[in-house]
């Protein structure tokens, strides 16, 4: 006989969330595994834009952070030629040299202690809303991890080599998980590398289908207060986790390869 038909809203999240700590599993990859991983899962989802974008997470030591050679596309991309660089892009671990526009990451990390993880990249459908100068506008509900969280920086700065487009943009981050830069792409954040792997999926979603919505009509505002809502509930480590885990599942089916 059924038991939950007379419980709360509350009362069902909080048992939902409970199941999830217990049901959903982590995994065991390394920073380096789940770096090279997120990079074939990018590829996969149309993040690729030649050898543009940089995905990095932090070293163990500070000031330090993984992130992918200049010169190689993100579907060559393995755990093995990672490079462990510093602040000032010098090479700690690896061969090779770092993209220039690494820098901003920098800036990044020493802004917001809360984030271990960064992708930048160039997909198709956020480069296009980019190019008109347009906010991401979260209208759905698999889409509000990015409701009220994603930035906006409309005055392109220029290719970000400098220290002052390193300025600029984790400026104009601020405490936001994610943002869309105009005339250029798209900088998705993660207290985790699972975290920002699906934020930045999630980000160019959005912005496919806000240009499709655009492109029929007027789209319509969610209550703020639902938004918000559907945010904390989606937003959640293990559901991060298990996001991550599937898209995983999927990109090693057909590379398997990026953990040699």
């Amino acid at each position: 006989m059924a038991t939950t038909f007379t419980r709360s809203k509350d009362q069902l999240v909080e048992q939902a969330l409970t199941q999830m700590q217990v049901a959903l599993a982590d995994n065991t990859w390394t920073v380096q595994e789940k770096l090279a991983l997120t990079c074939r899962i990018l590829f996969d989802h149309g993040h690729d834009s030649g050898l543009a974008g940089q995905i990095s997470a932090r070293g163990t030591q500070p000031g330090t952070f993984y992130t992918q050679q200049l010169g190689l596309g993100f579907d060559e991309i393995r755990a093995s030629n990672l490079l462990l660089v510093n602040e000032d892009l010098e090479v700690l671990e690896g061969q090779g040299m770092p993209n220039p526009a690494n820098r901003f990451h920098s800036w990044v990390y020493r802004a917001r202690p809360d984030v271990n993880c960064i992708i930048h990249t160039h997909p198709a459908h956020v480069a296009a809303l980019s190019m008109l100068e347009t906010p991401l506008v979260i209208s759905h509900m698999d889409l509000c991890p990015l409701y009220e969280d994603c930035a906006f920086l409309q005055a392109w700065p220029g290719v970000p080599v400098g220290n002052e487009e390193g300025e600029i943009i984790s400026a104009a981050l601020g405490d936001k998980r994610a943002i869309v830069l105009s005339h250029h792409g798209q900088l998705s954040t993660g207290t985790s590398i699972e975290q920002a792997c699906v934020y930045a999926q999630l980000i160019e979603r959005a912005a496919r289908l806000q240009l499709l919505a655009m492109a029929a009509g007027t789209i319509k505002p969610i209550d703020p207060a639902l938004g918000r809502q559907a945010h904390d509930w989606i937003d959640r480590p293990k559901r991060h986790m298990a996001a991550f885990n599937y898209l995983a599942r999927q990109t090693l089916r057909a590379h398997t390869d990026c953990l040699n």
